[in-house]
């Protein structure tokens, strides 16, 4: 398992600050709605000190405690809000003596009284439970004093209990679409990261498989067309490139041992013959022909790997110098001519006699001359031709190099210049002499382009810019 993995990091960070927010909006929401019921409350509670109201119980003239209450006792018999609130009229020592329930009040506590008297507005606000358990909020006003500095005060109070059955009822509302919208934050984020995950975890399997060697892995195809859906084609088309290349290096070992083996076995055999022959001139001189040839086909093959480890390793460079195409191309064919006659191909050649000079190594690109035209022969038959043809424009030079040889099918042909590649394995080669090539004709800034039609032959056009610095 996975320490650090994603789904940890995404409870633990988003979708937990994502809780912690939504929760602290429920609570705002809450406490704003709460606020509000509460002040409407506080604002009715409000509108009934008016001045109006008081002038009913408030007297400049000193009256006796009886007529107090007589007073008191026709405001709350005309309190026409009754059924909305209930009011209590306070006399001068504290004591309650009208309530508009015409119930007892013994034993209530109402400390808004006191902070009334000892605030400088004259009135007080104050939330609790009666005895009944019931919660209220309660507003003590009082009244204005008479002429014996006396005065009594009047105490409005409203049940919160409905109120706070609202505010339940709003705050569970709250919480169910809150629970909803998280709810739905985390199906819909499980869903997005499994759609990531799961496809991650097997492409992360996939990739130790391919690291460990098993190059014939795959991953299912996604089924979205998505950027994973496209890292999984990738993936399995790179596992697919990897093992083609594994069975072409498999291919290409087992060819250059072949190849390597042959030459030395010659090599040997004549050797061994040599040494036990008695002054055979004959044979010695056959014996010496056949090592030399055995030995050139060797270091040929070495300097093919050897070029092709400096082309892996970016240190295939060229020598350039004014160089005579020409002359160079002349020289290559004058090589394949005994080659014509002995394996009965006819060499064609269309060369101007001018001069053609570019900035070139004349050697690569005689390796290049060379690569092409022995695989003309090569793959090609008694009776058979290699034509070569050299044209000249004023941008460019092409040698095209063409022969009616068993061709090239046309599945192989995008790839007879990748490393290792061999078309037809029935012939002799490392496989990598068309990729030396392409890489010497591109070091040279020009372009090498092969056609081919299987049992036809093929054509191969080298083209060099004349401006090749």
């Amino acid at each position: 398992m996975i320490k650090n993995s994603i789904v940890k990091r995404w409870v633990f960070t988003v979708l937990s600050g994502i809780i912690v927010l939504i929760v602290a909006i429920g609570g705002i929401l809450g406490f704003v709605f709460k606020t509000q019921y509460y002040n409407s409350v506080r604002m009715t509670l409000n509108s009934r000190a008016t001045a109006m109201v008081l002038s009913d119980l408030s007297s400049p003239v000193a009256v006796s405690n009886e007529a107090f209450i007589r007073i008191a006792k026709n405001f709350v018999d005309s309190f026409s809000d009754k059924n909305v609130m209930e009011v209590w009229v306070i006399d001068e020592n504290g004591n309650v003596v009208v309530s508009s329930t015409g119930f007892s009040v013994k034993g209530e506590v109402y400390p808004d009284y006191n902070y009334a008297k000892a605030d400088e507005s004259g009135k007080a606000e104050w939330i609790g439970k009666m005895q009944s358990g019931e919660k209220v909020m309660a507003m003590t006003y009082i009244l204005p004093q008479n002429d014996n500095g006396v005065n009594g005060a009047v105490r409005y109070i409203i049940s919160l209990e409905d109120i706070d059955k609202q505010l339940i009822q709003i705050w569970v509302i709250i919480a169910i679409l809150l629970f909803i919208f998280i709810f739905f934050v985390i199906t819909s984020g499980a869903f997005f990261i499994n759609s990531i995950i799961n496809p991650v975890r097997k492409l992360n399997e996939t990739a130790s498989r391919i690291a460990k060697g098993d190059f014939k892995v795959s991953i299912e195809k996604h089924k979205y067309d998505d950027e994973i859906g496209q890292l999984c084609e990738t993936i399995n088309n790179m596992a697919h490139e990897i093992n083609e290349a594994e069975k072409i290096k498999n291919e290409f070992i087992s060819t250059v041992s072949h190849e390597l083996r042959t030459p030395l076995t010659a090599i040997k055999g004549w050797g061994e013959t040599i040494r036990l022959s008695k002054n055979d001139d004959e044979l010695v001189d056959k014996g010496m022909e056949v090592i030399v040839n055995e030995s050139e086909r060797l270091t040929e093959l070495v300097e093919e790997l050897l070029d092709f480890s400096r082309m892996e390793s970016g240190k295939l460079t060229l020598k350039l110098a004014t160089t005579d195409v020409v002359k160079e191309l002349s020289e290559v064919l004058q090589v394949f001519k005994e080659r014509s006659e002995r394996e009965g191909i006819q060499l064609i050649t269309e060369i101007p006699k001018s001069t053609v000079s570019l900035k070139a190594d004349k050697n690569r690109l005689k390796q290049a001359f060379v690569n092409i035209i022995d695989n003309s022969f090569k793959y090609n038959k008694k009776g058979g031709f290699v034509k070569v043809r050299l044209e000249i424009n004023e941008k460019s030079v092409m040698i095209e190099i063409s022969d009616n040889g068993c061709g090239i099918s046309k599945n192989d042909l995008p790839k007879v210049r990748e490393k290792f590649y061999k078309a037809n394995n029935s012939a002799r080669g490392s496989g990598i002499g068309l990729a030396v090539t392409d890489e010497i004709i591109k070091l040279h800034n020009g372009e090498m382009i092969i056609s081919s039609k299987i049992g036809e032959g093929t054509t191969t056009n080298l083209i060099l810019p004349r401006n090749t610095k």
